[in-house]
């Protein structure tokens, strides 16, 4: 009789154990998954920063430069993508056809002497320039955050609890495959 109990006592106390290890685990899964979520968050928050400046850096270019229409239609195209976008893929191809495009602003206001002094134009790329810091600090921290949380979902025993619970690998936030080609600059004035 007592041998009974012992082993229904054992049994049960397996029982409780894995329990506990399951809820742990589990929170575990959920702190992670914020994190994730959390740092992803403050990469919005600088792109929506950055979208809310461009406006302004392409009014005051627009004063100066008003025959570079072709530039300055190719950045608002890209914040309405960056805008518009619904996953991080998406995000990361429309950030990188934005930086792109102000790439080329950039290009432009090199024809415009008046405009590099323009203090307001001066304020903006200053704080234009603080934002993309801001942004790629984020990103890091963003894909810091998504390899601490996707080795935890495939390492075992994590990932029988996540396949189990249904917490699922993150994307990175990689950059568009044509970021890594260099942009044609053309320094002869001609606007072509």
């Amino acid at each position: 009789m007592k041998k009974g109990y012992m082993v229904i006592g054992i049994i049960v106390a397996v029982i409780v154990l894995l329990g506990v290890m399951l809820m742990s685990s589990y929170n575990n899964f959920v702190n992670l998954e914020e994190n994730v979520d959390q740092s992803y968050a403050q990469i919005e928050n600088q792109l929506q920063r950055r979208l809310d400046l461009i406006p302004n850096l392409v009014n005051t270019v627009k004063g100066y430069a008003s025959h570079e229409k072709e530039v300055i239609a190719s950045i608002s195209d890209a914040r309405a993508r960056l805008a518009g976008a619904n996953t991080v893929e998406e995000e990361a191809t429309a950030n990188a056809e934005l930086t792109g495009a102000l790439s080329r602003l950039l290009v432009v206001v090199e024809n415009y002497p008046n405009l590099k002094a323009d203090q307001q134009f001066t304020q903006l790329m200053d704080e234009l320039s603080g934002t993309e810091n801001r942004i790629s600090v984020a990103r890091k921290d963003y894909n810091d955050q998504v390899a601490v949380y996707n080795k935890k979902v495939k390492q075992f025993p994590g990932a029988i609890i996540a396949g189990v619970t249904g917490f699922d690998e993150k994307e990175y936030f990689t950059a568009d495959p044509k970021a890594a080609e260099a942009p044609e600059v053309d320094f002869g004035g001609n606007g072509e």
